[in-house]
């Protein structure tokens, strides 16, 4: 069985310790995506369960083998990067096999292994072509090729999406999933990306700043978010917030506004709002002042303030509408909505 453990993984550079005591379990054929800005730590975790990076202290285990000190070659795993890292002078067949090749297995099982992958991902037709005659989205299915047919115990994906435009981003990361549940293999995925983040992974690991924020499903990161940084980088349009102070089951936010809340929170707090979480009502008791309406078609995304205070806001309506052009919106905020976080921690209160 393919778990994977993380137990207490720290990794310093000289004095400087960019990852802090990360631990998880992931189960056998588990999708798990770590997701998290720029400089937090995806990639360097990633490259230490790869074998690429050494572990500074903790343990890294696949089945019941603790793998710290195993070369990469012998760690069962395949990893697809960003960039491809195709060899371009040879074919598509030549790169899917070039590993096989290199362990010595047969020229029959190679053949057979490039085939049925060449078949899975539909790249039969390209398999004589050099990668320079194959657009990205083919490349990338090339680079996944060389993965399967390693028939691992293990997959990493280190942001393999990162170089292709939207439209294909949208359908390659639908059949990396297809792929990984035809295939049951367990697998680790690195993005910054929390839209892909929140369709592809079973659960998220969610870094910043080399410590782990929230670790769970992508509902449970999106309707209870451990912290501020969670609640604001999970979900898109981002979330809103904006201080307040709780007493009695009542919030009084920063204009003198005041919200009901089912929490039994008290003192100094920070309240979240999702912008699809706000719902126009012309008696409602939540103003905006209306800086500008983002029409997209689907959704109209009023972008304005809180009034009485400078407070940033955004609300999400459905449709084209064109009530979002007004000065002032009202809105309603439900209490099962709102998200109340401690004002000095940030951590999230029940």
């Amino acid at each position: 069985m393919a778990n994977i453990k993380l137990d207490k993984l720290t990794k310093s550079y000289g004095d400087t310790e960019v990852l802090h005591h990360i631990d998880g379990q992931i189960e056998h054929g588990e999708f798990i995506v770590i997701v998290g800005p720029s400089g937090c730590g995806k990639s360097t975790l990633l490259r230490m369960v790869a074998g690429l990076e050494t572990v500074t202290t903790g343990e890294v285990s696949i089945g019941d083998k603790m793998i710290n000190d195993l070369e990469p070659a012998d760690r069962d795993i395949a990893m697809v990067f960003q960039n491809y890292a195709l060899y371009p002078h040879m074919s598509v067949e030549q790169n899917m096999a070039y590993g096989l090749k290199i362990r010595k297995l047969p020229k029959a099982e190679i053949k057979r292994r490039v085939e049925e992958a060449a078949d899975i991902l539909e790249i039969r037709d390209y398999l004589k072509r050099k990668p320079r005659q194959l657009s990205g989205g083919q490349r990338q299915r090339v680079a996944m090729g060389r993965a399967i047919v390693r028939d691992p115990q293990v997959f990493l994906f280190d942001e393999p999406l990162s170089n292709l435009d939207a439209k294909l981003r949208v359908q390659m990361r639908l059949e990396i999933r297809k792929l990984q549940r035809r295939l049951g293999v367990t697998s680790i995925y690195v993005t910054h990306d929390q839209v892909e983040a929140m369709t592809l992974g079973d659960r998220l690991m969610v870094l910043n700043g080399g410590y782990v924020e929230q670790f769970g499903t992508p509902i449970e990161v999106y309707e209870k978010p451990a912290s501020i940084f969670v609640a604001g980088f999970i979900g898109s349009p981002s979330m809103n917030f904006v201080s307040a102070t709780a007493a009695n089951g009542v919030l009084t936010l920063s204009n003198g506004t005041t919200l009901a809340t089912n929490t039994t929170a008290a003192g100094a707090v920070t309240v979240g709002i999702r912008p699809e979480h706000l719902f126009p009502n012309k008696d409602g008791v939540l103003k905006i002042e209306v800086d500008l309406p983002e029409k997209l078609g689907a959704t109209t995304l009023v972008h304005g303030r809180i009034s009485g205070a400078e407070t940033a806001f955004t609300a999400s309506l459905n449709g084209i509408n064109a009530a979002s052009t007004a000065d002032v919106l009202s809105f309603d905020a439900p209490p099962e909505f709102l998200h109340i976080f401690d004002a000095e921690t940030g951590k999230r209160i029940s």
